[in-house]
């Protein structure tokens, strides 16, 4: 699944849910390639009906192939801590090593971060537009390395769930490596800093 370029993420709708769930597929055919799970912790579950959950630690575990767990492989993890001001996202491969990390810029209009290899060197800076629902993907020289791009769902799903959909789509320059940490930027959007 990692070697692909386009992936669409579709979250599962569902009512009063305090972990979000989201199908990762190929925007052509819409054929399961993975799913992302968000799997925050007993009292973590507790504490987001009294605390707002961007301050929240979670883990959102990453998986190839579909929903049944004796079908799926972990491929990534994406970490956060408690967040006050900037929230501190680390990205570990299958068996928990840090492989990058995410750091959210302070202020900004329509949301932007940071993605940092393990040596601590940035791989792209993550921008996003005045309505926060289109970012693009760049280097230090301003050179788009791939874009995500919200999908209108239709007006009851907008209007009456936070479910959102949408397309990350990497240029094919790409790295293994850095693929696994612009797909993982990429979800963060939604299930690290959009979701509320």
């Amino acid at each position: 699944m990692l070697s692909r370029k386009t992936f669409f993420i579709r979250e599962h709708v569902g009512f009063l849910k305090l972990s979000d769930t989201y199908d990762i597929l190929d925007p052509e055919t819409q054929k399961q390639l993975g799913i992302a799970r968000e799997k925050p912790g007993a009292l973590v579950h507790v504490l987001r009906f009294l605390v707002n959950k961007r301050l929240l630690p979670t883990k959102v575990f990453v998986y190839e192939g579909n929903d049944h767990e004796d079908e799926r492989k972990l491929l990534f993890s994406i970490q956060r801590g408690v967040s006050l001001l900037r929230a501190r996202v680390n990205i570990c491969d299958s068996r928990g090593t840090v492989i990058g990390r995410l750091q959210s810029k302070v202020l900004s209009i329509g949301g932007a971060f940071y993605v940092f290899d393990a040596s601590d060197n940035e791989v792209a800076f993550v921008k996003g537009d005045w309505k926060g629902w289109n970012f693009r993907l760049l280097n230090k020289a301003e050179r788009e390395l791939g874009t995500i791009t919200k999908k209108w769902a239709g007006i009851g799903k907008e209007l009456f769930t936070s479910a959102d959909n949408y397309v990350i789509a990497l240029n094919h320059d790409a790295t293994p490596a850095q693929a696994t940490l612009l797909l993982a930027a990429g979800l963060a959007v939604d299930t690290i800093y959009k979701e509320a």
